[in-house]
């Protein structure tokens, strides 16, 4: 009897280990490749890039953000940054008038990412993960390197 019992325990054990160690292991919806959509976005004051591809590895603490693209006069563009969902500012390079990022996560489907040049916000970026996970939008308002005002809508394709 006590073998039965030691036998459906171990059994129930290494069934919620297993479903433990599936649910750690899948990735954050975030994670992946992602590629601009110009059809669907839009862009104020203009003109948008050429192309645009962000490769992003995040978890439920951190992400890892690379983005190269083609910018409207075709000159490579990249874009790169390391940060924690914790509100602290972390280095940014490759944005022009930006120097650090600090980022929160209201829910699983959303980041936001305040932007700064020293102490001074230029721009805050708001990004959602649609609820097929197939599509992220991302939401610029700030100025640029130039002072204009933007207010961008960039949406991305997951590849």
């Amino acid at each position: 009897m006590r073998i039965k019992m030691f036998t459906a325990f171990l059994t129930s054990m290494l069934l919620v280990a297993f479903a433990l160690n599936v649910a750690a292991a899948a990735p954050d919806q975030h994670s992946g490749t992602w590629k601009l959509n110009p059809d669907k976005s839009s862009y104020s004051p203009g003109p948008a890039p050429k192309s645009n591809t962000v490769t992003i590895n995040s978890d439920a603490d951190s992400i890892k953000l690379s983005s190269d693209g083609i910018d409207a006069k075709g000159n490579p563009t990249h874009v790169e940054y390391t940060a924690k969902y914790d509100g602290k500012d972390y280095p940014i390079t490759g944005v022009p008038n930006v120097d650090t990022v600090a980022l929160e996560r209201p829910d699983a489907n959303t980041i936001r990412s305040t932007m700064k040049k020293g102490d001074l916000v230029v721009m805050t970026v708001t990004s959602v993960i649609s609820k097929d996970g197939k599509t992220r939008t991302s939401t610029f308002k700030g100025k640029n390197a130039e002072g204009q005002d933007i207010n961008n809508v960039v949406v991305y394709d997951k590849q």
